[in-house]
């Protein structure tokens, strides 16, 4: 289901999110991977899903990254978004989601989980909202209650994002700002 087709079931989730964890390769960012000579990784952001990403912080959902990956990029990037949950190098991800939702008293069903591959899917079939992208493989899609219909790397993120804060009716408030 796309993140613009809001029905009553899919609200009704969506509203209970107290917490999203994000995956980053094929979520965050396109998927493409720059390594240098010397190692060093380079990965791509839109600004556009950072600036999603603190919208719905400030709307009162905490954030998360849990990644399989481990990278100074993300650090920097977590830090730029005021992101302090964040979980690197995370090679058994459930078992990661589920210490975290025990440490901050989450239920699972109050959280969302957005992945992009198969995983993911321990943690999106636990989540109470598992938000996925279109180049998702097709099992990832088939335990997905939202698919973005913007590419990861390239706005998925600030539509999962403004699609909770629409179901939560706080998109209008975060916005207000802006429109002054």
């Amino acid at each position: 289901m796309s993140a613009h087709v809001m029905t009553a079931g899919l609200i009704a989730r969506a509203q209970k999110i107290r917490l999203v964890a994000f995956d980053v390769d094929g979520v965050m960012t396109d998927g493409t991977l720059f390594l240098a000579d010397d190692g060093q990784e380079f990965k791509g952001f839109n600004s556009l899903d950072g600036h999603g990403l603190k919208m719905l912080k400030s709307s009162g959902v905490e954030l998360a990254i849990i990644t399989g990956r481990s990278s100074r990029v993300v650090e920097h990037r977590a830090k730029n978004l005021g992101i302090e949950i964040v979980h690197q190098g995370a090679h058994d991800k459930l078992v990661v989601y589920e210490a975290l939702c025990r440490d901050l008293g989450i239920d699972c069903e109050a959280t969302a989980y957005m992945g992009d591959d198969v995983v993911d899917l321990p943690v999106m079939r636990r989540a109470g909202l598992a938000i996925t992208v279109p180049a998702a493989p097709e099992l990832v899609k088939a335990h997905s209650h939202v698919i973005t219909t913007r590419e990861a790397g390239h706005g998925a993120v600030r539509e999962a994002c403004e699609f909770l804060m629409r179901a939560q009716g706080t998109l209008d408030a975060v916005l207000a700002p802006y429109l002054k």
